[in-house]
């Protein structure tokens, strides 16, 4: 085999080597950012079980003077 042909294989290794790492790279920047939607998706849902909580006490509070009324 030629000097050519091993440079073009160690050539086509190191970018393949390059994609390896981007795509490692890729992958904790998807996974952190996962994890921060993870967070705020578990906060969105505590709030709006607070706010139904609310709310549902507001009706039964409405509902109670309107049946004093």
């Amino acid at each position: 085999m030629t000097e050519h042909y091993f440079d073009a294989l160690e050539q086509q290794i190191e970018r393949l080597l390059a994609r390896c790492q981007q795509l490692e790279q890729d992958n904790q920047h998807l996974r952190a950012s996962e994890a921060q939607l993870r967070e705020e998706r578990a906060r969105l849902l505590q709030i709006n079980d607070q706010t139904r909580h609310k709310v549902e006490a507001m009706i039964q509070r409405l509902k109670s003077l309107e049946q004093h009324s």
